[in-house]
């Protein structure tokens, strides 16, 4: 037996069509040079064009390519077009990826409404209204896998983020019901709930009480998150991408309705 052959096959993206929100920056974007290395054909989605081709930029370097759209998550007929347009332009929707997302500093007691508002519409109803786009698009054709980002911060209290906090909870909670919606028409649905990994959204905690980024404050984060950890490190974005690899492969094809957490067992 070609045992090379073989794992290489369960996780190969190779011609698999593959949507990601959330494409412009962070996890998005090297969850796309990663499924380039696997052979996936991508649709990356953003509202940050400028991210978007720094990402496409990273996907061709890999050896693959992409097609680039604009979108809003926020917006149910930014993610309905995206799902339509994946299998007019490449013929298929086999994975979709639910990772953008936002957070903000605050306290509960301080929170800014239009700001909570955002943060619920891209964060919760985001994944909501993609995993229903996709999901009507895999009924039709079989199948599919949808993954969604979770963090970890959806099952621990988050003081200074917490509605973050409260909107990852509620795409656990997407997460399970979904995998029990769609399980009988083939479609697996699961998440990653990372520990923190250094990210455009996650550098505001380098900002000190004045807002003021330094040196000095960057170590003592990295230094303060690494410790939470038995293993005394940190995680980096491809850390999550790998995970994301495995959930969008067929190596997971006995895993539905589960929460990865990818955290350094900073949670057991």
């Amino acid at each position: 037996m070609d045992w090379d052959a073989e794992l290489a096959s369960a996780f190969s993206l190779q011609g698999k069509v593959v949507v990601i929100t959330g494409a412009g920056s962070g996890l998005g974007q090297e969850a796309a040079r990663i499924f380039a290395l696997a052979g996936a054909k991508l649709v990356l989605a953003d509202i940050n064009e400028e991210g978007l081709a720094e990402t496409l930029t990273l996907v061709r370097a890999a050896g693959g390519n992409g097609i680039l759209r604009k979108a809003d998550v926020s917006l149910r007929d930014d993610l309905d077009a995206l799902a339509q347009a994946a299998v007019a332009e490449l013929g298929a929707l086999d994975v979709w990826i639910n990772g953008a997302g936002v957070s903000f500093l605050h306290s509960l007691l301080d929170t800014d409404p239009q700001k909570a508002a955002s943060v619920i519409a891209i964060n919760m109803m985001g994944p909501y209204w993609g995993s229903v786009a996709a999901a009507r698009v895999m009924r039709e054709r079989g199948g599919g896998t949808i993954v969604n980002i979770s963090s970890g911060g959806g099952s621990k209290p988050l003081p200074g983020i917490g509605l973050y906090g409260m909107t990852k909870a509620a795409v656990n909670s997407l997460t399970w019901t979904s995998a029990a919606e769609f399980g009988p028409s083939g479609i697996r649905v699961n998440a990653i709930a990372p520990g923190w990994i250094e990210t455009p959204m996650s550098r505001d905690l380098f900002r000190d009480e004045a807002g003021n980024i330094t040196e000095e404050r960057k170590q003592a984060v990295r230094a303060s998150m690494a410790a939470g950890s038995p293993l005394g490190i940190l995680g980096t974005p491809t850390d999550i991408a790998l995970a994301l690899l495995f959930l969008a492969s067929d190596a997971s094809r006995f895993v539905t309705g589960q929460i990865l957490a990818v955290n350094g067992g900073e949670s057991m």
